[in-house]
């Protein structure tokens, strides 16, 4: 599993990838995405769009 930090402090959400699913938020407010969907969300911010 790997763990991202998005502010790199310890206090703020992170995003966990775990082979078929990637785990963004913290408890209470997380989001839950397949791989699949994951690769879409990242084309969709590197391209722009989002």
């Amino acid at each position: 599993m790997k763990i991202v930090e998005l502010c790199g402090k310890g206090h703020c959400p992170v995003v966990k990838l775990d082979g078929e699913r990637v785990e963004i938020g913290e408890k209470g407010n997380l989001c839950v995405l397949t791989a699949k969907e994951w690769e879409v969300l990242k084309q969709k911010v590197l391209s722009g769009e989002i």
